[in-house]
């Protein structure tokens, strides 16, 4: 088949990869344009752009996917099939271009979780098991009819990171195995039940902020949700703490609500029901640190608060 793949972000590059190396013919790879990234601003190509020259493969970089010459020039293609993983929203002029039509990889069990952010919203929720679903696309965001699905157990301590690699992994399995059911004709799709429908928006800053009323659980999983991007973040002495890495543990429930407490190279805060221990973490203007070297180069009296 003539397979138009579509990505930006590094969760995308075992999909393209994996393609790549189906034997199918990938007539071009479109992803976004270089962007400046990082304090110095310094102008970044995209990871699938990286990895779609590595491989040989023929890269477009768009800004509007309603461009004319854009539209014309994917017509030109003629592709048979377009796979989608962690791009854009596409206008009806693009996905209806294919003669076998568009599809996209999610990495949701749809209908939970339809948006931008599914893996750290998951995690957020205290969800102990997501996965991945590639379904066909349609005008409304993520709420096609659904090719397939893979199923993954998240850890206790699992980051949105780690949960990312494990489930582009599997994601690549089932792009794989959704072309293959396309191009033999056995595709059998599967309505979702809009009411049982989640949703998982683009994060924003507000949302990464500690409230240290809540519980331990509640924090812990906004934490390993939120790294390491963008990262949970309170504030320490009117400086922004972001915090990467707790672990829930028993004990220091008499600890009040951001109160902090160093033990043997160990830190811990006071949330609404009982203590939480930190165990990396990074001082605004300084680098990421581990709980042990935190403690030993901070001044923390007893009393110490984190919060506004």
């Amino acid at each position: 088949m003539r397979i138009v793949f579509m990505g930006t972000p590094e969760f995308a590059v075992a999909s393209l990869k994996a393609v790549a190396n189906s034997g199918h013919e990938v007539v071009s790879v479109v992803t976004n344009i270089d962007e400046p990234q990082g304090r110095g601003l310094k102008v970044v190509a995209p990871p699938i752009k990286t990895m779609a020259l590595s491989l040989g493969l023929p890269v477009i970089q768009v800004s509007s996917l309603r461009d004319p010459d854009f539209l014309d020039s994917l017509r030109r293609l003629v592709p048979d099939l377009i796979v989608v993983v962690a791009f854009r929203i596409l206008p009806d002029e693009v996905f209806t271009i294919p003669k076998f039509g568009t599809f996209n990889l999610h990495a949701s069990l749809l209908p939970l979780y339809r948006g931008a952010a599914p893996i750290n919203w998951a995690i957020i929720k205290g969800e102990k098991e997501t996965g991945v679903t590639t379904f066909i696309l349609d005008e409304k965001v993520d709420t096609g009819k659904v090719i397939m699905q893979k199923r993954l157990l998240i850890g206790g301590d699992e980051t949105a990171g780690e949960l990312s690699g494990r489930l582009s992994v599997v994601g690549a399995e089932a792009v794989i195995e959704t072309i293959e059911l396309i191009r033999s004709g056995r595709v059998v799709l599967m309505d979702q039940d809009n009411a049982r429908a989640t949703k998982a928006p683009k994060i924003k800053r507000e949302d990464c902020v500690i409230v240290w009323s809540k519980s331990a659980s509640e924090n812990h999983n906004m934490i390993r949700g939120f790294s390491p991007e963008p990262g949970a973040f309170t504030f320490l002495n009117g400086r922004i703490l972001k915090i990467f890495g707790s672990r829930l543990t028993d004990g220091h429930e008499g600890l009040r609500d951001g109160e902090i407490v160093a033990e043997g190279g160990q830190l811990f805060v006071g949330c609404g029901d009982r203590g939480l221990e930190i165990t990396e973490l990074q001082m605004e203007g300084k680098r990421r640190l581990s709980a042990g070297e935190f403690v030993r180069g901070a001044r923390l009296p007893r009393g110490t608060k984190l919060g506004a």
